[in-house]
C-alpha cells in the first residue's frame, strides 16, 4: 500500500503510524518548515537540530519524509504525479484546505480514480454531513468535551477531568486507519476508490457509547462518578497502603472470591451484596469494606491475594510499566535509532499482533526532506506497473491488480 500523508500533530500521524507498523510504504509530505510536532520535543540534545523529538518520533516511525511547498504549482505538480501512483492519500487540515490549494478530493480521484482519500477533522467534511461546527479548529480537549466524554470523566463533585492521552486525536486516528484498509479493499475489489472521513467529535461520541443508550433507555443525563460505575460493583480504583488498585468484579463468581479473601463470606450470601445489582444499591458499603481491606496492604500483598484470581491490576507508572515483564514480551516497548545520539530511543510498540506478518516498528522517523520526491516517482511508478502484469504478480489471485 502506498500512502501520502499530508498530516501533521497527532490524529492524522497516528493513523498513517498505524498503516506503516502494518507494512504500508508511507511518505510524509511536509512544508519547507515541517510537522510543527518536530519542534515540540523532548529532545536526547539540545533541541530540534539536535534530532528527533520524542514526539515526532514516537507516531512518525517507519516513514519516509519528502518536502513540498503546495502552495506553489512546481508543489502541486509533483504531488500529483505521485497521486497517480499512490493508493492513499491521508490529511487532517481543515475543511476546505485542500480545495483552495487546488488538490481537493475530486482533483486527485480523476488523475487516479482507484485513489483512496481519507481526511481526520474536527467535526468532519461536507461530503458525508455538513456540520454546524465544520470551520471550527479543534484539539483532542475540545473533541473530549464536545463528544460527551468528559460529561461522565471526573470527579463526583462534577469537576470534567481530560483524559491523560490525547484520546480525542488518537482514536480518531485508529479508525481512520480502519476505514482506510476496508475502503483499500474495496478499490482492489471494484477499481473504485473513494472520499471517508472521520471527525474527532464523532470518534469520541462512539467512545463514549455508553451514555447514549443509558439516555435513551431511561431518559437519565449520567455525570461523572469519579472512579466508579454506574452500573457495576465493584468496579473501582483503590487506594492500596503503598499506591492504587483497579478492582473490575462485578461478577457474583468474582465477589465471592473476594469477600472469602477480605475475611467477609457474610457478604457473599447477604441479599444486599449476593448479585451485581444489589452490590450497586449498596456500593458503598461495598467499597468501603473492600477498601478498609486493601488500605491495611501493599500492591504488593493485594496482586499476590487476588491476582489471576479476579479482573485486579496495580496503577503502574511509566517506570512500572518499563519493568514489567509483560510489556518486554509483548514487545510493547521498541528501541529505534535517534539520529546524532549513541544509544538507541524507545517508543509504544505495535498492539496488534500477527502470527505470519509481524508487525513491530523497527525504522525511526525520517529526517524533514530525508528522501526525494522523483526518486518515489519512479518506484511507485515501477511498482504500478509491476501490479498491472496481472493478478498471479500481484499475489491476488482473483482480485483485480492494484
Amino acid at each position: 500500500m502506498r500512502v501520502l500523508d499530508l498530516t501533521a500533530m497527532l490524529s492524522g500521524p497516528y493513523a498513517t503510524m498505524l498503516l506503516s507498523d502494518l507494512g504500508a510504504d508511507v511518505v510524509k509530505v511536509e512544508p519547507p518548515t515541517g510537522d510543527a510536532t518536530r519542534h515540540v520535543g523532548p529532545f536526547k540534545g539540545d533541541g530540534p537540530d539536535s534530532g528527533l523529538g520524542g514526539y515526532f518520533q514516537s507516531v512518525n516511525r517507519g516513514k519516509r519524509s519528502i518536502v513540498l511547498d503546495l502552495k506553489t504549482k512546481e508543489g502541486r505538480d509533483r504531488f500529483l504525479a505521485l497521486v497517480e501512483h499512490a493508493d492513499v492519500v491521508v490529511e487532517n487540515y481543515s475543511a476546505g484546505v485542500m480545495e483552495r490549494l487546488g488538490l481537493a478530493y475530486e482533483t486527485l480521484a480523476a488523475v487516479n480514480p482507484r485513489l483512496v482519500y481519507a481526511a481526520v477533522r474536527g467535526f468532519g467534511d461536507p461530503r458525508t454531513g455538513e456540520s454546524p461546527y465544520v470551520s471550527w479548529p479543534a484539539f483532542d480537549v475540545v473533541a473530549q468535551a464536545m463528544g460527551g466524554f468528559l460529561s461522565v470523566t471526573g470527579t463526583t463533585d462534577g469537576a470534567p477531568i481530560k483524559a491523560g492521552p490525547g484520546i480525542g486525536d488518537i482514536f480518531p486516528g485508529a479508525l481512520a486507519a480502519l476505514g482506510i484498509v476496508a475502503a483499500v479493499r474495496h478499490a482492489e475489489q471494484t477499481g473504485e476508490g473513494q472520499f471517508l472521513d472521520v471527525a474527532m467529535y464523532d470518534a469520541v461520541l462512539g467512545l463514549s457509547e455508553r451514555i447514549v443508550y443509558q439516555h435513551s433507555y431511561t431518559g437519565a443525563v449520567p455525570r461523572p462518578q469519579g472512579n466508579g460505575h454506574p452500573l457495576l460493583c465493584p468496579f473501582d480504583i483503590f487506594k492500596t497502603g503503598d499506591g492504587w488498585v483497579a478492582v473490575a468484579a462485578p461478577s457474583d463468581r468474582h465477589w465471592r472470591i473476594i469477600a472469602e479473601v477480605i475475611g467477609r463470606p457474610d457478604m457473599a450470601s447477604d441479599e444486599r451484596y449476593a448479585t451485581n445489582s444489589a452490590r450497586v444499591r449498596h456500593c458503598s458499603e461495598v467499597r468501603s469494606a473492600l477498601g478498609d481491606w486493601l488500605l491495611a496492604r501493599t500492591n504488593r500483598e493485594v496482586v499476590s491475594s487476588l491476582g489471576g484470581s479476579v479482573p485486579i491490576g496495580p496503577v503502574n507508572d511509566v517506570s512500572a510499566v518499563f519493568a514489567d515483564q509483560h510489556a518486554a514480551v509483548r514487545r510493547m516497548l521498541v528501541d529505534v535509532e535517534e539520529p546524532g545520539c549513541p544509544d538507541p530511543v524507545t517508543i509504544a510498540g505495535q498492539p496488534i499482533k500477527f502470527t505470519r506478518t509481524p508487525a513491530d516498528p523497527t525504522r525511526r522517523g525520517p529526517l524533514l526532506g530525508e528522501d526525494q520526491p522523483d526518486e518515489i516517482v519512479t518506484e511507485w511508478a515501477r511498482a504500478r506497473a509491476e501490479q498491472h502484469a496481472g493478478p498471479s504478480a500481484a499475489g491476488l489471485a482473483g482480485v483485480p491488480p492494484a
